[in-house]
């Protein structure tokens, strides 16, 4: 297995390898890099029996030309039938479902501005040049013109001035703006750029981003809404592809495009028509800050108005109190946290700004019915039968 385990769609990939043989007869001796790394130096000399790649980087492909051995390839569709690799068998994420599902969501809650966040041309990012091909269909079905800001590649060097360019892009947008991010990575690089800026996240820029990585979620001060690509499903059909080629089946030119999985919605594009600037400054105080126990005062004193006059503002905006938006964001995080089954409940419970683990026990049996360990195990259910 040729992927790289420091990127969430690969391990994903993986993870539905190991679901195959999991779930079947299949006996393989794996052979995986110890620290999950890609590396090709001595692959012509490898004498194994069948390989699953990453097809995504253009020198597994290179090292895969002359292979011997049934090879199926693992990556992102394309427009063009001839950006395929010819002679193997290849099973794609459709990128046109992944950018239209965001662009989707991002309609559904009311927005009619889009842009999108990519990365600097490159061959190894050939996907997300794919992603921006499908916002311009997109957009142009739609009449619009197509607003694609690619930055910088990320590097300690160049970090300042990458992250000055995306707060000088977002000031240019109009507003409100829905913004789909090619990755969750850039995503989490705007949602630091609006935060730096004074710039609200949902009211003025919605953002999601595509990935659904875990860890990116404990980056974000905002929960991240995020596309769940469908790698999982693309790593089983990839292990069963490679099943059949060693049984004899010829393959050669089976393409196969796995749609994507769905949206965690979190609060990062959940966009209100908020109208009140004192209304507006509020919510992106208390959804950076919620999970640090700020309390209404804090708020208030943030926005520069009485307590009383923001609770009347939040009143005939949204119709809740400060108070209630403050354990709605707590409420939001708690969930991501659970969600992502690394933190016990007792360290979401402090991580999230609960005063107690008991305390967040009463929030969610009054809010949604259930305990936070009920929460968190229906959601790992869910994603080990997905």
């Amino acid at each position: 297995m040729l992927f790289n385990g420091n990127k969430t769609f690969d391990r994903e990939v993986i993870a539905g390898i190991a679901g195959h043989l999991g779930g079947t007869r299949v006996a393989w001796d794996l052979f995986l890099e110890e620290d999950f790394r890609l590396r090709l130096n001595g692959m012509d000399r490898w004498q194994g029996d069948g390989v699953i790649a990453d097809f995504d980087d253009p020198a597994v492909v290179r090292a895969l030309s002359g292979c011997t051995v049934p090879v199926v390839g693992v990556g992102g569709s394309y427009g063009n039938e001839d950006a395929y690799p010819p002679g193997v068998p290849y099973v794609a994420t459709d990128n046109f479902k992944l950018v239209k599902l965001a662009r989707d969501h991002l309609i559904d809650v009311g927005l009619q501005r889009f842009a999108m966040f990519s990365l600097p041309e490159a061959q190894e990012s050939r996907w997300a040049q794919e992603r921006e091909c499908a916002f311009r269909t997109l957009m142009a079905e739609d009449r619009m013109e197509a607003e694609i800001f690619r930055g910088c590649e990320t590097s300690a060097a160049s970090w300042d001035a990458a992250v000055q360019g995306q707060i000088d892009w977002l000031r240019s947008l109009p507003k409100p703006v829905g913004v789909i991010a090619v990755t969750d990575a850039r995503a989490r690089q705007l949602l630091q750029a609006c935060a730096i800026a004074g710039i609200s996240v949902p009211e003025q820029v919605a953002l999601i981003g595509i990935d659904n990585d875990p860890l990116v979620r404990m980056l974000t001060r905002i929960p991240l809404s995020s596309v769940i690509q469908g790698a999982h499903e693309m790593g089983r059909t990839a292990a069963h592809l490679l099943e059949q080629m060693l049984h004899g089946v010829r393959l050669s030119n089976t393409r196969i495009l796995v749609p994507p999985a769905g949206i965690n919605v979190l609060a990062s594009s959940r966009f209100q028509a908020v109208k009140h600037p004192h209304v507006m400054r509020a919510c992106h105080y208390i959804r950076q800050y919620a999970c640090q126990g700020i309390k209404t005062h804090q708020v208030a004193e943030y926005v520069g108005v009485s307590r009383s006059s923001l609770e009347v503002y939040f009143r005939q905006e949204l119709g809740c109190s400060v108070h209630d938006m403050i354990l709605k964001s707590k409420l939001e995080a708690a969930k991501a946290g659970l969600e992502s089954g690394e933190r016990s409940i007792a360290d979401v419970a402090l991580g999230c700004g609960f005063t107690s683990t008991q305390y967040m026990h009463l929030v969610f049996k009054r809010e949604l019915g259930c305990t936070p360990r009920a929460w968190r195990d229906r959601a790992l259910g869910e994603r080990t039968a997905a």
